[in-house]
């Protein structure tokens, strides 16, 4: 029987830290944030914080979808309430095929590799300039999409760099 004091447990095996594939000399490399999640937090916050998340994790997905829209500071505040309110969906997040592994390698390396970072721009680069080319959109919103995109990729670019 779980006693109500262990249900909120920080211990990183109890939001699924140990479970992540991550080489376990990175673990012991990495700072005492990677292995001491913050509390839980409980009551209004917590409602805040779980509307946060679900807002920025909508916002991440479609800045994967979107071009001048960037995902990864999405994601990156998608992790932050979640560590914070929900542990197991945290941890999820964490193992997610398309979102983990951008998240760990902020996580452990404090940073993007640089090859993701390439390909981001790359796909916004392509997308703005494939809508410029095949819409019948007037000069001015052909302006702003640019203009976006710029915003986006200036984002993107000033990301840290995971060695």
């Amino acid at each position: 029987m779980i006693k109500p004091a262990d249900k909120f447990s920080d211990s990183p095996s109890s939001i699924g830290i140990n479970r992540m594939p991550v080489e376990q000399d990175v673990l012991e490399s990495a700072s005492p944030e990677v292995t001491q999640p913050p509390r839980v937090v409980r009551g209004l916050k917590r409602i805040c914080y779980l509307a946060g998340a679900s807002v920025f994790f909508t916002l991440g997905i479609l800045g994967a979808l979107l071009p001048g829209l960037p995902a990864t500071p999405f994601l990156l505040l998608t992790s932050y309430f979640l560590l914070r309110t929900s542990p197991k969906l945290h941890a999820k997040l964490m193992r997610s095929r398309w979102f983990g592994p951008i998240l760990q390698d902020w996580q452990i390396k404090g940073g993007l590799r640089r090859h993701i970072k390439l390909k981001a721009i790359l796909f916004v680069a392509v997308a703005v300039g494939l809508t410029i080319a095949f819409s019948g959109l007037s000069l001015w919103p052909k302006m702003m999409v640019g203009l976006l995109a710029c915003i986006g990729i200036s984002v993107i670019v000033k990301l840290p760099t995971a060695e």
